[in-house]
């Protein structure tokens, strides 16, 4: 982490065992991501409140380095294991960690979502051989065979029709190694 953790207690004196326990959960939250820029636990004694009588609360918040957040701000329900302060540290980082496991997917899936497939369009197929040839964006022609197109739509290429595809390189050249048609309006 880039900066310490700030670890603050509200409402109660902690024990040691406490203040370790929570220490030891924020160095197996750094470790599980180690993209972690900054972060910041509250963890609140038992209210005599409505709301948490007798229960403690944890607060946490985690940032990452693309500004994301991942944020626990757990009012305990009525369950007494949350007058259990182990429980309701074990409880809350827990539920940071399946947090943070969901904003790193989803800073994963932005990356490949960035990384979109060309479109090309289909110049002539041979239906009985079973391949046809492309033309990409840049004017390329790009070999495809039946077995790269998905959803088993070969018999709907016709030229002129809008594709996109996954290209590698082959032994003679440039080649197609999956085809997707594009939906009516040049959507998928």
């Amino acid at each position: 982490m880039h900066v310490p953790a700030q670890i603050d207690f509200q409402g109660f004196e902690p024990t040691e065992q406490q203040r370790t326990l929570i220490e030891q959960k924020m160095t197996g939250l750094e470790k599980f991501c180690d993209r972690l820029t900054a972060g910041r636990v509250v963890m609140k004694g038992p209210g005599r409140g409505h709301r948490t009588g007798g229960q403690y609360e944890l607060n946490i918040h985690l940032v990452l380095p693309d500004g994301r957040e991942v944020a626990v701000e757990h009012t305990p329900p009525e369950d007494e294991r949350f007058s259990d302060p182990a429980f309701a540290i074990n409880d809350a980082f827990n539920r940071a960690r399946r947090q943070l496991q969901d904003a790193m997917r989803h800073m994963q899936g932005e990356i490949k979502a960035h990384e979109s497939q060309p479109i090309g369009t289909v110049k002539w197929v041979q239906p009985e051989e079973g391949y046809g040839f492309l033309e990409a964006g840049d004017g390329r022609e790009i070999y495809f065979h039946r077995n790269s197109v998905i959803d088993d739509a070969f018999a709907d290429l016709r030229p002129g029709v809008r594709v996109t595809f996954a290209e590698e390189m082959g032994d003679k050249g440039p080649q197609a190694s999956t085809v997707r048609l594009l939906g009516k309006h040049g959507l998928r």
